[in-house]
């Protein structure tokens, strides 16, 4: 059975999310982010190296990480769920676009924001840097109800995930983010993966 190793409400949650869209079986085992500790008492930074989440141990054993790898890798488990293109196809190639550019531009710009060692005017140089990132997204969702239009997808799971944290982090989503926000957190899906991690939509 896969296994994901995750903290409650970081980046881990998208493949939690595409687990339950999946419907594949799955087990959980959360991480305790200061003492690298896993529910089970295990160390993680044996299991995964890295020493972040999330990891998903696959049925024979291997552990798979990156966010935007593991999505996709459980997407591939349930091709009839439709969660990514088939792997060859330009929409494929669409889809790691778009888990690129939220991982690189959207998740990394938040991230420096969780620093409290970092300057108040640091943070808004980032904060007007990832606003302007915030703002291609929303642009490309005019007219769509997800990125890949009317499809959800793991990139849709990715990008809610990190647009979660503008609250805490004080960045104002524009109306067409906030309307996507609402339309993602309605799903059964990431209801109920919310609720397992003991989160709010």
């Amino acid at each position: 059975m896969l296994k994901l190793y995750y903290v409650p409400g970081a980046c881990s949650l998208c493949p939690h999310i595409v687990l339950h869209e999946s419907g594949l079986a799955f087990a959980l085992e959360k991480v305790n982010p200061k003492d690298k500790k896993t529910e089970s008492g295990a160390d993680y930074n044996a299991i995964n190296p890295k020493g972040y989440v999330p990891a998903l141990e696959m049925n024979d054993g291997q552990l798979l990480t990156e966010v935007a790898v593991v999505a996709q890798y459980i997407a591939d488990q349930a091709p009839a769920k439709k969660l990514a293109p088939a792997a060859g196809t330009l929409e494929r190639y669409r889809l790691q676009e778009w888990l690129n550019f939220i991982s690189t531009e959207i998740h990394k710009g938040y991230s420096p924001l969780f620093n409290p060692r970092l300057p108040d005017e640091s943070k808004t140089i980032m904060k007007e840097r990832l606003i302007a990132r915030l703002g291609f997204a929303a642009q490309a969702l005019a007219g769509k109800n997800y990125l890949m239009g009317k499809d959800f997808t793991v990139a849709d799971a990715y990008l809610y995930t990190v647009l979660r944290w503008s609250g805490r982090m004080g960045v104002e989503l524009a109306p067409a983010l906030k309307d996507y926000m609402e339309r993602i957190a309605a799903r059964p899906a990431v209801k109920v993966a919310l609720a397992e991690e003991g989160l709010q939509a």
